[in-house]
């Protein structure tokens, strides 16, 4: 997967792409369940679920050239999949997202903080 989307710059757009990711995150979660749950095969290397600023969501493998101080998804989601219920390996994909996600959200404003930009 690459970077297809900027990084946002000032803190509306900080918030935006929050906005996209989370309700991205939220479909793969509940709505695409179904569909999420058959892309996390146990067999494949180690997956993340990446939710998109445009609010939508994939199950991939790593970005391999991410900037250093980019928040990363959790890594093997995948693995502890058919070792847990359901319900209880959702829960836990879903709290590993909540943490990259505001990661990503502080992230994001610490970088338009330094750069002055729509301060707060």
């Amino acid at each position: 997967m690459e970077l297809p989307h900027p990084i946002p710059r000032t803190v509306d757009e900080v918030f935006n792409d929050f906005k996209g990711r989370r309700a991205g995150l939220i479909k793969a979660l509940t709505t695409d369940v179904e569909k999420f749950y058959q892309q996390c095969d146990p067999e494949k290397e180690n997956l993340c679920l990446y939710g998109l600023p445009n609010e939508t969501w994939e199950v991939n493998l790593p970005v391999e050239e991410v900037p250093p101080e980019l928040p990363e998804p959790a890594l093997g989601i995948n693995f502890a999949r058919d070792g847990m219920q359901e319900k209880d390996w959702l829960s836990l994909v879903a709290v590993h997202s909540d943490s990259w996600l505001l990661s990503i959200l502080v992230h994001g404003l610490h970088l338009a903080r330094l750069r002055g930009k729509d301060s707060f």
